[in-house]
């Protein structure tokens, strides 16, 4: 489940977590490769293709998600044998202790369970994407970076559903551009990293 947490700070969908499969995840370079979602089909888990061309992407993992993918993995491996012939070999990052895929409302009480243990405040698995995305956009991450993130269709699509947090960018921008005419001084190099935040955050 720590796993399931740790992806889910990439910004992904509860399917597309369920969906991920080991030979998705590249241990060595740090990225997952999104190629399919878990759906319900009469009861039964079963996968599909993303929704859109978009939802097919590759994201870079944190050195904190990829340390609790390979501990997540070694415990796998070590809870397998236990099972025997009992165990399936899903091949899915995301499963029930015997290996099968987990049921999204599974996976969604656990995250519950799980933020009510670390004593935060009620929120949903899909809550954690929302946040990925509000968090970016308020560090001035290009709006065009995060919808490829979440695998939206658009950029619209992506600033539509975050206009929440676009009025503090505008208020950046406008604080950016001031500086420049009224401060040069003041702006940070162009090349260091400060200046390229601004630039990303002005362009947007």
């Amino acid at each position: 489940m720590s796993a399931g947490c740790c992806f889910a700070t990439r910004g992904l969908r509860r399917g597309e977590l369920l969906g991920l499969r080991w030979s998705d995840v590249d241990l060595t370079n740090g990225r997952i490769a999104i190629r399919r979602t878990l759906v319900m089909v009469d009861g039964k888990p079963a996968t599909a293709e993303p929704k859109t061309v978009k939802g097919r992407r590759s994201l870079t993992l944190a050195p904190q998600v990829l340390e609790a993918a390979r501990g997540h993995r070694a415990h796998q491996a070590a809870e397998r044998p236990s099972w025997g012939a009992g165990y399936t070999d899903s091949g899915l990052v995301i499963t029930t202790e015997d290996g099968r895929p987990m049921h999204p409302e599974t996976l969604s009480g656990l995250f519950v369970r799980q933020a009510r243990l670390a004593g935060l405040p009620k929120i949903r698995l899909h809550d954690v994407r929302h946040s990925v995305a509000s968090i970016l956009l308020a560090q001035g991450i290009h709006p065009k970076v995060v919808s490829e993130l979440l695998g939206h269709a658009t950029i619209a699509l992506t600033l539509d559903t975050y206009s929440h947090v676009i009025p503090s960018l505008q208020q950046e921008a406008a604080a950016v551009v001031a500086a420049a005419v009224l401060d040069p001084a003041s702006m940070p190099p162009q090349g260091s990293p400060e200046g390229q935040v601004r630039a990303v955050t002005s362009s947007s």
